[in-house]
């Protein structure tokens, strides 16, 4: 067996543990962490490229301010995990999804508002989204 193999085998165990953990890889899941990043990314640009950030004294990069959101995004995944573990407590299946769909909420929010700092339009039908969104995570 090669180096290669063994990486990839040991990579596939913890992702398989960790898709476990959750319940299952679903999309709910999957558009919650492609969010997440695209926030974090979004918001590196704002800060180290339009210089813009609300969140630094000089609108630039500060790893500690970048740190303090990847622990954010880490703790909003423990969240996401102990929703989970909950549905499987008490047989059901709706708390995880209310509390990804309002996560999802929370990081598109935060992308329109890292988007608004780079000077793009907004469409209209990404406003509603998050409406619609806001509702649905208050309706679960």
């Amino acid at each position: 067996m090669t180096f290669k193999n063994i990486i990839c085998t040991v990579l596939g165990v913890i992702g398989a543990a960790i898709s476990s953990l959750f319940g299952g890889w679903d999309a709910a899941l999957t558009t919650l962490i492609i969010f997440m990043a695209i926030d974090y990314a979004s918001g590196i640009i704002v800060a180290g490229v339009f210089h813009k950030s609300s969140k630094s004294d000089t609108g630039g990069l500060n790893s500690h301010i970048g740190w303090q959101g990847i622990c954010r995004k880490g703790i909003t995944l423990a969240i996401v995990l102990i929703a989970c573990r909950l549905d499987l407590l008490i047989g059901t299946t709706y708390i995880k999804d209310a509390v990804i769909i309002a996560f999802c909420a929370n990081e598109l929010i935060s992308i329109v508002e890292n988007a608004g700092l780079m000077g793009l339009p907004i469409p209209n039908v990404i406003t509603k989204a998050i409406d619609v969104l806001k509702e649905k995570s208050n309706e679960e």
